[in-house]
């Protein structure tokens, strides 16, 4: 669950956010996730629980860095935790945030299709403009 802080915040405090608070921390839950590799851990612990160890291997990452990303996700209330001796597993705190991601990740998709098939189009136009160029350069090239 999205941790709030805000004593005068829904969740703790019982009383709806204003507009421009809510605002503020949906940009800030946006600005923790506009990084690729924390959205690659987000995309290892969509399928469950992982260890510290278990994300260093499968993202390729020093353990160091990894450490920060996830007690970054922590403390924005993206990420809980349990213990297990030693060991600390990570887990989605909703998996809610995996829908975002996956909706953006839509929109960007989308994005892309569309700005590819204008490039297409855009180039055709191009060449057939080109094409035209040329015909009506030859035309006046002739001799009456």
């Amino acid at each position: 669950m999205m941790r709030n802080n805000d004593k005068n915040g829904q969740p703790d405090g019982g009383q709806p956010l204003p507009d421009h608070r809510l605002f503020e921390l949906q940009a800030d839950i946006c600005q923790t996730l506009a990084n690729a590799k924390r959205l690659q851990i987000l995309n290892l612990l969509k399928e469950g629980e992982l260890c510290v160890g278990d994300m260093v291997k499968a993202l390729g990452v020093a353990k160091p860095n990894l450490s920060q990303h996830l007690a970054v996700m922590r403390q924005k209330g993206i990420l809980a935790t349990r213990r297990q001796g030693t060991t600390i597993y990570y887990r989605l705190a909703t998996p809610k945030i995996i829908e975002a991601c996956c909706i953006m990740r839509q929109v960007l998709v989308q994005a892309l299709a569309e700005r590819g098939s204008l490039s297409q189009r855009l180039a055709l136009v191009e060449d057939q403009d080109a094409t035209a160029g040329l015909a009506q350069g030859r035309a006046g090239d002739d001799p009456e």
